[in-house]
């Protein structure tokens, strides 16, 4: 194996959030000042892990601040040699965009850039391509990795089968809390989370999947601790349409095309995430998301080649969420209900009275984009896969200037040493 952890570091000029509904708008950008950033932190813990072959930072920030965060970057990145780290950013990102403009001309909107969640876990998908990586570790910028055997267990079971003889290509783990906990906060929750009761539904089905054996089907995707191995990578696409939630739309995206994605209870991360600027843009950017999931899945249905995605099959979390009518009754209980009490009252009034409509318009006109760009994914990735061209010009654009002698570490080959034999049973 050829695993390559990727990072998304998304950058802000402040820590607020400005505007919602729309595919440049991300819930943890580090503020460009910020003394300590999450992404020294993470790096920092990958130094322990055994295995890391290659990291790549996929660089997010605004136009205005592209500069300054990649040379905060670069500066972060220079201070970790050992985990051999590749920036991607305007320029890098530029070249892979030339790539795929010339294998699908014409495609609509940025769906592979740093611009949009889904979009920019493309970016890294096609750079882990163009590398020849085979197999694809996402991880957050916010999260701490507590193991030494962190990437051993990222790759465990990927091109196994299970005892039932069905293929993993795609694997979840989860995330700790700061308190160690698995399971979401769901105490001291304001009375208006009873219409809205993802926490506890997630809790349930959290419940479950632990209770299981380590390898089991999985319902749900921590996109900061996910693996994803080069057949299902090349064959299916991150949706660059999704507000945010890219890595539970994957899966969805995974199994109409005919791939599981599995749970793995002893692959773990701890997450620590920044404060939320405004609980009700967060809100409005899930009303907007989970309207999208409702008329896509719906769409999807008119494709006969596609496997259908039902709110059954995905009980106890997060089913009911692509219900339309439920999803409809939790949208505007949950509004009505912050509008009366609470922070953020105007805000939620203005939800409530029209955001929550616009959302349904624009998933509506929205739902069948994905679908057009998804044909052009495998001939793309086939086109990417191993360019030499491209891969020597992302290393020369993408290895940040070394001004300090590398740190010494052992050299390794493959992961295979270190893991079971691959054919065999998860």
């Amino acid at each position: 194996m050829n695993p390559v952890i990727v990072i998304p570091s998304y950058w802000s000029r402040t820590d607020g959030l400005v505007s919602v509904g729309d595919v440049g708008i991300y819930d943890h950008a580090t503020p460009i000042s910020k003394p300590l950033p999450e992404l020294e932190t993470c790096l920092q813990s990958l130094e322990q892990v055994r295995g890391v072959l290659r990291v790549i930072v996929l660089v997010v920030a605004p136009p205005t601040l592209a500069d300054s965060a990649r040379a905060r970057v670069d500066g972060i990145c220079r201070m970790h040699p050992s985990l051999n780290p590749l920036v991607i950013g305007r320029r890098e990102a530029q070249e892979v965009t030339r790539v795929v403009d010339h294998v699908a001309p014409g495609l609509e909107g940025e769906p592979c850039s740093l611009r949009g969640y889904g979009a920019i876990r493309n970016m890294g998908l096609a750079v882990a391509a163009a590398l020849g990586h085979d197999v694809v570790v996402f991880l957050d910028d916010d999260e701490v990795v507590l193991d030494e055997d962190f990437l051993i267990n990222a790759v465990f079971g990927i091109g196994m089968q299970t005892r039932q003889g069905l293929p993993i290509q795609a694997k979840s783990g989860y995330y700790l809390t700061k308190d160690d906990s698995p399971y979401a906060d769901v105490s001291n929750l304001p009375w208006s989370d009873r219409w809205w009761p993802k926490r506890q539904e997630y809790n349930e089905w959290m419940q479950n999947a632990l209770s299981g054996t380590r390898i089991s089907r999985s319902n749900h995707v921590c996109g900061g601790c996910f693996a994803v191995g080069a057949e299902a990578f090349c064959s299916v696409a991150f949706d660059p349409l999704i507000t945010r939630g890219e890595a539970l739309d994957y899966l969805f995206n995974l199994r109409m095309n005919g791939f599981d994605v599995w749970f793995d209870r002893d692959w773990f991360v701890r997450r620590i995430p920044p404060e939320i600027p405004s609980h009700a843009a967060r809100f409005l950017q899930n009303i907007y998301r989970w309207n999208y999931e409702v008329k896509k899945l719906e769409a999807s249905r008119e494709i006969i080649s596609l496997r259908h995605v039902t709110p059954e099959s995905l009980m106890p979390y997060p089913g009911k969420w692509i219900d339309e009518q439920e999803l409809r009754k939790r949208i505007f209980r949950t509004a009505l209900a912050r509008a009366i009490a609470g922070p953020e009252r105007n805000e939620y009034l203005q939800i409530l009275l029209r955001g929550r409509g616009e959302a349904e318009r624009w998933a509506a006109s929205a739902a069948r984009g994905y679908f057009a760009f998804q044909t052009y994914w495998p001939r793309i990735m086939a086109s990417l896969w191993e360019d030499k061209a491209l891969a020597r010009a992302l290393k020369v654009l993408g290895s940040p200037k070394q001004n300090q002698r590398k740190a010494a570490r052992p050299a390794i080959g493959s992961l295979d040493d270190l893991l079971p034999q691959a054919g065999g049973e998860a």
